[in-house]
C-alpha cells in the first residue's frame, strides 16, 4: 500500500503524544527493573547473574523478536498491534506478582512483557516515521522520551509501592495501570493511502475470488434443481398416482446424468483446488527468497554491517548500569543518608534530556547523524571503564547522568538507520539491528551478574563493558571513514540497489 506524503504535523503530534505515553507506560517497569532486582535477591535467594536474567529477558526478548514485531506491525497495522500488546504487558505484570520461583519470572516477566514492550516499540516507531520526514529526528526523539520518564518516575514509584503493599501489590498495580496503553493504542489511526488506484489481482489472487463464486453459483443451481424437483413431483403426486410412478422413473433417470454431471463438476473443482495450491505456494516461496535477498543486500552495505555490529556490543556493555546501579551502590557500602535519589531516576531523567538534545541535534542540516552517534558510543565506553573508580553516591550519581544523557542516543538510531537504507528499507533494517540490539540486552546483565558472581566485585565486570562499547563505536567509524570509502570503491563496486551512507553528505 502506498502511503501519501507524511504531513509533518496534523494528527502527527496526536500520534507523538500517544506514542510517548506509550513508551512511558509499557517501558517504565521494565527500564526501573533494578528496584525489583534487588527485592528479587532476597525473596528468591538466588546468583547475580541468575536473577539479572529477568530484567535482561524483560528488555532484550521484545528487541530480539523485532523482526516478528516488524512483520506485524506490516500486516496488521500500528493499532491492533498497539492494543493487542498492551494486553501482554497489563497481564505480564499481574501474572508476576503471583510467581513462586525465579522460573517462573522468566516467562511472565522476561518472555511475556518484554514481547509486549516490543511490539510497542516497534509499532511506535514506524508509526511516527510515517507522519514526520523533515521533524522526524524531533518526533523520534520525543516519543523516546516517554520510556526516559517512565524510568525516572518507576523508579521512585515501584519503591514507594514495595514499602506500602509489598513487592506482589506492587506489580499489580504497575499491571493495571499499563492497561492505559489500550487507550493510546486507539488513537493510533494509520496514514491515509495516497489516492491511486489500486493495483489490478494477479491471477493467483483472482483464483479464490473465481473458485468460491463457480463454488456458491454450482450450489445455488443444485440447490434449485432439487427444490424444483420435489415441488414438480409432489404437484403429481397430489393429481394422480399414476403419473407419479411415471414421472418418479423419469427423475430417476435424470438424476442419474446429474450424478455422472456432479463427477465431472468435483474432478474440475479438485484440479481447480490444486492448482491453486501450488500457485500459492510458490508465490510464497518467491516472497521468501525475496526477503533474504534484500536481507543480503543490506548486509553488503559495510555501514549497515559495522551497525548491527557496535548496536549489539553497546548494549551489551552499555545496558548493564540501568539494571544493577542500585546493586553497585550497595555493594560499595554507600550511607543511605547521603542517598538522595535513586540512581536509576538520574539515569532516567539524564536519558530524557540526552534524548530530546540529540534528537534536535539530528535535524539540523550540518550535523552528521553516524559522527554522532559513533561519539556518543565513544564516551559511553570511557564512562564505564571510570564506574570501578566511583567509591562515593556523589561521583556514581554523575556518572549514571553521564550514561544516561549518553543512552539517549537511541533517538537517533531509527534516524542513521534511515539515513543508511532509506525509508523503504526501514522496516526490514530496523527489525534486523533491534534483533541484535535484543541480544545483547539479554547478555549484558548476566554476564555483569557471573562476573560479580565469580569475583565479588564489579570492577572486572565494568572494564569488559566499557571495551565492547569502544569496540564497537571504533569499529563503526572506521566503516564510516571517507578515506575507507574511497579504497572500498577503487577495489570493487557496489551491487545494485545497495545503499551506502555518504558520511560527506549532510544527514
Amino acid at each position: 500500500m502506498a502511503f501519501r506524503k507524511p504531513p509533518d504535523g496534523g494528527w502527527g503530534w496526536v500520534i507523538v503524544v500517544v506514542s510517548f505515553f506509550t513508551q512511558f507506560l509499557c517501558y517504565g517497569s521494565p527500564l526501573a527493573v533494578g528496584v525489583l532486582y534487588l527485592e528479587w535477591l532476597d525473596a528468591f535467594g538466588e546468583g547475580k547473574g541468575k536473577t539479572a536474567w529477568v530484567g535482561s529477558l524483560a528488555n532484550g526478548i521484545g528487541l530480539l523478536a523485532s523482526p516478528v514485531c516488524s512483520i506485524c506491525v506490516s500486516s496488521f497495522g500500528a493499532r491492533p498491534v498497539a492494543i493487542f500488546s498492551g494486553f501482554m504487558v497489563a497481564g505480564g505484570l499481574m501474572m508476576s506478582s503471583f510467581a513462586p520461583n525465579i522460573y517462573f519470572l522468566y516467562v511472565s516477566y522476561g518472555i511475556v512483557v518484554g514481547l509486549g514492550c516490543g511490539l510497542l516499540y516497534t509499532a511506535t516507531v514506524t508509526i511516527t516515521c510515517q507522519y514526520f520526514d523533515k521533524r522526524r529526528g524531533l518526533a523520534l526523539g520525543l516519543i523516546s522520551t516517554g520510556s526516559s520518564v517512565g524510568l525516572f518516575i518507576y523508579a521512585a514509584l515501584q519503591r514507594e509501592l514495595i514499602e506500602l503493599y509489598g513487592l506482589d501489590g506492587c506489580l499489580l498495580i504497575v499491571g493495571a495501570l499499563s492497561l492505559n496503553i489500550l487507550a493510546c493504542g486507539s488513537l493510533m489511526r494509520p496514514l491515509e493511502s495516497s489516492s491511486s488506484p489500486p493495483p489490478e489481482k494477479t491471477c493467483v489472487d483472482k483464483v479464490p475470488d473465481q473458485y468460491f463464486v463457480y463454488h456458491e453459483k454450482e450450489k445455488t443451481v443444485e440447490e434449485n434443481i432439487s427444490i424444483l424437483e420435489k415441488g414438480y413431483i409432489d404437484e403429481k403426486c397430489v393429481n394422480s398416482v399414476p403419473d407419479c410412478k411415471q414421472e418418479s422413473i423419469l427423475n430417476k433417470n435424470v438424476l442419474s446424468s446429474i450424478n455422472i454431471n456432479e463427477k465431472d463438476t468435483y474432478k474440475k473443482k479438485v484440479v481447480e483446488q490444486t492448482n491453486f495450491c501450488k500457485q500459492l505456494a510458490k508465490r510464497k516461496w518467491q516472497l521468501y527468497l525475496t526477503y533474504w535477498k534484500e536481507t543480503m543486500v543490506l548486509f553488503k552495505n559495510k555501514v549497515f554491517s559495522a551497525l548491527f555490529v557496535a548496536i549489539l556490543l553497546f548494549d551489551i556493555g552499555g545496558f548493564p548500569p540501568s539494571l544493577l546501579m542500585e546493586d553497585v551502590a550497595r555493594s560499595a557500602n554507600i550511607s543511605e543518608d547521603d542517598y538522595y535519589m535513586p540512581l536509576i531516576s538520574i539515569i532516567g531523567i539524564m536519558t530524557t534530556v540526552g534524548k530530546l538534545i540529540l534528537g534536535i541535534l539530528a535535524d539540523f542540516k550540518w550535523v552528521n547523524t553516524l559522527y554522532l552517534y559513533v561519539t556518543t558510543l565513544i564516551m559511553t565506553g570511557v564512562a564505564l571503564f571510570a564506574i570501578p573508580f566511583a567509591k562515593s553516591y556523589l561521583t556514581l550519581a554523575m556518572l549514571s547522568g553521564i550514561l544516561g544523557f549518553l543512552t539517549g542516543n537511541w533517538s537517533i538510531f531509527p534516524y542513521v538507520t534511515t539515513k543508511t537504507v532509506g525509508i523503504e528499507k526501514l522496516t526490514h533494517a530496523y527489525g534486523i539491528l533491534m534483533f541484535f540490539a535484543g541480544l545483547g540486552n539479554s547478555l549484558g546483565p548476566p554476564i555483569v551478574g557471573w562476573f560479580y558472581d565469580w569475583t565479588q566485585e564489579y570492577d572486572t565486570a565494568f572494564y569488559f563493558s566499557g571495551f565492547c562499547v569502544l569496540l564497537g563505536g571504533f569499529l563503526l567509524l572506521l566503516a564510516a571513514l571517507p578515506c575507507w570509502n574511497a579504497c572500498t570503491n577503487q577495489s570493487s563496486k557496489l551491487p545494485p540497489n545497495t545503499y551506502s551512507y555518504k558520511v560527506a553528505s549532510n544527514a
